[in-house]
Parts: structure tokens; sequence; C-alpha cells
């Protein structure tokens, strides 16, 4: 029962720090145009790269 005293105030810790984290991510927009960098890969677009 005492580990409780430990593991619920670390576990709230860590629920904050992913929370502002997340939120540190849609702030910089970090989340905006997903489908811009998966649609980049399949495009065919000459980067004048000397590898073909």
């Amino acid at each position: 029962m005492d580990i409780l005293y430990l593991l619920i105030p670390v576990s709230v810790v860590i629920v904050f720090v992913i929370g502002l984290v997340f939120y540190w991510a849609i702030a910089s927009g970090q989340l905006d145009e997903l489908d811009r960098e998966g649609n980049s890969v399949v495009q065919d677009e000459d980067s004048g790269s000397q590898y073909k």
C-alpha cells in the first residue's frame, strides 16, 4: 500500500509532462499538414540529385 504514495504522484507528473509535450507540438505546428511529407515521397520531382 505504501508504494501507491509514490506511484500516484509520479503518474500524475508523467501525465502532465506528456500533456505539455503534446500542447507544445500543437502550438508549434508539428501536427499541421501531415500529408505533405507523405506525398513528397511519392511525387516524381527532379531534386537535382546526381543519383537517379
